[in-house]
């Protein structure tokens, strides 16, 4: 049985939990999942990763579109050499990172069992991409790293 507030283990004999101090109710029906830290942020930060990888696509899609502009009149001829390739590639990953985070925020809505794998590797990532990228890295670690949300996610998710 576990702790309806924050999802940790209680004995069938336990009146209040251990982590939390909350007074343990009746049992859940039996397959009815805990809601705990996990359960109730999931459907957020989902949205949230779907949201942000949306805005990421942007700037991934502008910086393929000016490498491959015939003339960039801003910049200088010494530069073109090198920046042109580097815009290329840049703007390949920062795509690549948007469809990844996009797929990380649609599994961990269908709540599938590599998830939480994928959103913790995307999450920090995108920690350097300040502040947006920060913050939902921050809420992303903050939601699924704890040993206990590897618990709850477990018990929540469904097989691939």
């Amino acid at each position: 049985m576990y702790c309806g507030q924050c999802g940790a283990q209680i004995q069938p004999d336990q009146k209040f939990c251990n982590s939390c101090g909350t007074a343990v109710t009746t049992a859940p029906a039996a397959g009815a999942p805990a809601r705990g830290r996990v359960s109730r942020h999931l459907q957020v930060l989902g949205i949230l990763w779907i949201v942000f990888s949306v805005l990421r696509l942007i700037p991934g899609l502008a910086m393929l579109g000016m490498s491959g502009a015939v003339s960039m009149p801003f910049m200088p001829a010494h530069f073109e050499g090198w920046l042109r390739p580097m815009m290329h590639v840049l703007g390949i990953v920062v795509i690549g990172l948007s469809l990844a985070g996009f797929v990380a925020g649609w599994a961990l809505l269908e709540r599938v069992s590599w998830a939480r794998t994928l959103a913790l590797v995307i999450g920090i990532i995108s920690l350097i991409h300040i502040p947006f990228g920060t913050a939902i890295g921050i809420y992303t670690l903050w939601v699924l790293l704890p040993a206990q949300s590897e618990e709850e996610f477990h018990r929540i998710s469904s097989p691939a």
